[in-house]
C-alpha cells in the first residue's frame, strides 16, 4: 500500500523523535512518525527517565518518613510501604505522558504510524505491522530509534532474577539483596530506589570509580555519600558470570589483582550502559554509514552518509541524554524547514538523580587538564549555606571551572540537593559566554541554594564570602 508523499518521516517516537515531528509540523511540513511499540515516548517515557524519577521521588518520601522526619520535629507513627500503590502511581504517570504525545500529534497534525520502520532508500520507509506492510514516500527521513540495553558476556537474562532496568522498575517485592552490575547513572538511580525501600544493595563495577564520564571529584563525593547511605561497592572488578541457584543468584567477579570473588542476592540488575538501536532499520542496505560502535555517523547538521537521511539522539555519537535528543530533533526540524538549526554541545547538562543529585555541564577538570587548557577553580560546600542547613541537606558542593586568562566559564559540577535545577543557571551562563565574575556579580536571592553557585563563582578568584 502506498501513501502520499511526506516532507519528513521520523522513525522513533522517543524524546528526539516526537519533538522533531512536532517541531517540523509547526514549521508547516507534512510529517509522519513511525513507532514499533504499542505506546509513544520511547524508552525515556515508558521504561526510563519518567518511571524511574517517579519511583525515585516516592522512595525518597518513604525514606524521609521513616528516617528523616524526626530530626525536623515531625514524629510519624508506624510507616508502611504500599509497593503496589507506588508502582501504580508510576504507571499512571507514564500513561498520562505517553497519551499526551498522541494528543500533541493530533493537535499538530502529525500522522502516527504503528509498526517497524525499515529504510528502503532515501525516499522510502516500509512499515511492517500485523495488518501488513505500508510504504511511506518522503522527501526526508530522520532516524530517532534510540538505544537498547547493552548485554554483558557471560550473563544471561531470564528477565526475572537477572534483568535490566525495565524489570527493576516493576519488582513486585522489595529485593532482600539487589546486586548491581555497573555503577553508572541507571544502576545507581535504581539501586537508590530499592535501597531506600529496604533492600541491601551491592554494586560491582569494572572501573575503579563510579559514574564514568562525570567529573572525577564530583564522582568521588557521590561515592562517599552513597557509601555512607549503605550501598556496598566493589570497584575495579570484572564480572565473570551470574548463575541462578534456586531463589538466589550468584555473581562471580575478579578483582583488580585477579582474585575470584562471589556474592549472592535474590535480584541482579545489569546496567553497564546502552547501545544504539539499529536492528531491522535497514541502514547498511540503504548505504547509511555506521561506526565501529554501531552508531549512525552524522555531520554537524545531523546528515548521514545518504542525502536526505538524518539521525539524532542515542543512535548517534555523544552522550545518551533525552534532552540532547530533543534539541537535536528541534534543530533538524528547523534545518529541514530551511532555517538555521543549532545546538551547543558544550552547554548540555547531565544529571544523576540519586540523593543527593549529581549534575554537570561543560568540561570536566580531567578534560581541561588533558587538553592543556589553563583554568581556575572555584568550589563551595553546601554545609555552610543557610538554605541547605534549613533543609537538612548539607552534603555536597558546587565547583565552577573558568578559563584562567579570560574567566569564561568552561564547566560546572554539582553534588548536592537539587543539583539538577541549579545547573540550569550555569548552562544558560555558558550559552551567553559568561565569565565567573558575571555569575558572581549577579544578585542571588537569600536564603537559597543558588547562593552556593554564586559563592563557587566568587571562589574562582578566591573571594567567597562564607568560606
Amino acid at each position: 500500500m502506498s501513501d502520499t508523499t511526506f516532507d519528513v518521516v521520523v522513525i522513533g517516537s522517543g524524546p528526539g523523535g516526537y519533538v522533531c515531528a512536532i517541531r517540523a509540523a509547526q514549521l508547516g511540513l507534512k510529517v509522519a512518525c513511525v513507532e514499533k511499540e504499542p505506546t509513544l515516548g520511547g524508552t525515556c517515557l515508558n521504561v526510563g527517565c519518567i518511571p524511574s524519577k517517579a519511583l525515585l521521588e516516592s522512595s525518597e518520601r518513604f525514606e524521609q518518613a521513616t528516617h528523616d522526619a524526626a530530626s525536623h520535629g515531625v514524629v510519624i507513627g508506624d510507616v508502611k510501604l504500599d509497593l503496589p500503590t507506588m508502582l501504580a502511581r508510576k504507571d499512571a504517570i507514564v500513561t498520562q505522558f505517553t497519551g499526551g504525545i498522541a494528543t500533541l500529534f493530533k493537535k499538530n497534525k502529525v500522522e502516527q504510524v504503528h509498526g517497524l520502520g525499515t529504510i528502503r532508500d532515501a525516499q522510502t520507509v516500509a512499515v511492517t505491522a500485523e495488518g501488513g506492510e505500508r510504504i511511506l514516500k518522503t522527501k526526508n527521513i530522520v532516524i530517532a530509534t534510540g538505544s537498547d540495553v547493552r548485554p554483558l558476556p557471560g550473563v544471561d537474562f531470564d528477565y526475572d532474577k537477572i534483568g535490566t532496568s525495565t524489570e527493576a522498575l516493576k519488582y513486585d517485592a522489595v529485593p532482600a539483596h539487589l546486586i548491581l552490575i555497573g555503577a553508572g547513572v541507571v544502576g545507581l538511580e535504581l539501586g537508590s530506589v530499592w535501597r531506600r525501600l529496604g533492600a541491601r544493595v551491592t554494586v560491582v563495577e569494572y572501573l575503579d570509580r563510579i559514574l564514568p564520564g562525570i567529573d572525577a571529584e564530583a564522582a568521588k563525593e557521590a561515592h562517599k555519600v552513597l557509601k555512607k547511605q549503605g550501598m556496598e561497592f566493589h570497584l575495579g572488578s570484572r564480572v565473570t558470570g551470574a548463575r541462578i541457584d534456586g531463589d538466589e543468584v550468584e555473581v562471580t567477579y575478579d578483582d583488580k589483582d585477579g582474585v575470584r570473588h562471589s556474592v549472592k542476592g535474590d535480584k541482579v540488575l545489569v546496567a553497564i550502559g546502552r547501545r544504539p538501536y539499529t536492528a531491522g532499520l535497514g541502514c547498511e542496505e540503504a548505504g547509511v554509514m555506521l561506526n565501529k560502535w554501531g552508531q549512525v555517523e552524522v555531520d554537524d547538521h545531523w546528515r548521514t552518509s545518504v542525502d536526505g537521511i538524518y539521525a539524532i539522539g542515542d543512535v548517534t555519537p555523544g552522550p545518551m541524554l533525552a534532552h540532547k535528543a530533543e534539541d537535536e530533533g528541534i534543530a533538524v526540524a528547523e534545518v529541514l524547514a530551511g532555517k538555521p538549526g543549532h545546538l551547543n554541545y558544550d552547554a548540555i547538562p547531565s544529571i544523576v538523580y540519586t540523593h543527593p543529585e549529581v549534575a554537570g555541564v561543560g568540561k570536566t577538570e580531567e578534560q581541561l587538564k588533558e587538553a592543556g587548557t589553563p583554568y581556575s577553580k572555584g568550589r563551595f560546600r553546601y554545609r555552610t549555606n543557610g538554605r541547605a542547613m534549613a533543609l537538612g541537606e548539607t552534603d555536597g558542593f558546587v565547583k565552577i571551572l573558568a578559563h584562567k586568562e579570560t574567566d569564561r566559564v568552561l564547566g560546572c559540577h554539582i553534588v548536592g540537593a537539587r543539583a539538577g535545577d541549579l545547573i540550569a543557571e550555569v548552562a544558560i551562563a555558558m550559552e551567553f559566554f559568561a565569565s565567573s565574575e558575571d555569575i558572581a556579580r549577579s544578585v542571588h536571592a537569600h536564603p537559597t541554594l543558588a547562593e552556593i553557585v554564586r559563592e563557587a563563582a566568587l571562589d574562582v578568584e578566591r573571594r567567597a564570602l562564607h568560606k
